[in-house]
């Protein structure tokens, strides 16, 4: 067995510990491997090992790569920043884009998905510390983007996703919180569709689902370090 299987299957049992710990369903949460700087020969191996379920950081990495591995039945999910100028080739080429933050985003991604491929899954990242200079939504303008995003056809709202500062594992119980607040609160919101709170990395996903995240984002885990420096 390889060094990258090993790690997997060290990481899926990691997994379910914490979800009996957390008197969770088994299986109920995903395991999104995060190949940012890595190269398309590891999520080949990665894939032969079971995974299915890749993030990628950066649009042209992640295009190139999609490209190179169009022969696998992968699924691609975009949870880096996103500039406006790259828009088209996330609502192009991604399954999921985890990193929602504002309306013209939204519009954009909207306009520029594919009438041939199913709606986009989304997720709005929430700036859950609203920190002022840090990524996502703030969370007072949360409501307003929701209501946007859903009216948009060609994205399909599924969940909320954060990036707590270092330590602040209480960050994940307050997005859950934030969760329930809008299935109560915003008509045409879905439990069986809203499902989604993408939280937890390599360090502390044992916090996240504890409190109920649904889809850990894990890098180091599995691949060791980065295979290269990241992009400009």
């Amino acid at each position: 067995m390889s060094e990258l299987a090993e790690n997997l299957n060290a990481l899926r049992a990691r997994m379910a510990r914490a979800e009996v710990a957390a008197d969770r369903v088994p299986g109920s949460v995903r395991l999104l491997a995060v190949s940012k700087t890595q190269p398309a020969e590891a999520v080949r191996a990665a894939h032969a090992a079971g995974q299915v379920a890749f993030g990628e950081n950066y649009v042209q990495e992640g295009v190139d790569k999609i490209a190179a591995l169009a022969d696998l039945p992968l699924e691609w999910h975009f949870i880096g920043p996103l500039q406006s100028n790259k828009t088209r080739e996330v609502a192009g080429r991604f399954h999921w884009m985890h990193s929602l933050e504002r309306e013209k985003i939204a519009r954009r991604l909207d306009e520029q998905r594919p009438a041939g491929l199913p709606p986009l899954q989304v997720c709005i990242q929430v700036n859950i510390d609203d920190e002022a200079s840090k990524a996502g939504c703030a969370p007072a303008d949360l409501p307003g983007l929701v209501r946007t995003v859903l009216a948009l056809p060609r994205l399909e709202l599924r969940g909320l996703m954060c990036i707590p500062r270092p330590g602040n594992t209480a960050a994940f119980a307050d997005l859950a919180k934030t969760r329930q607040d809008l299935l109560a609160s915003i008509p045409g919101l879905s439990p069986e569709r809203f499902d989604t709170l993408s939280m937890g990395m390599s360090d502390d996903l044992e916090a996240a689902i504890a409190a109920g995240s649904t889809l850990v984002r894990v890098g180091t885990a599995i691949f060791g370090a980065r295979a290269r420096p990241a992009p400009g």
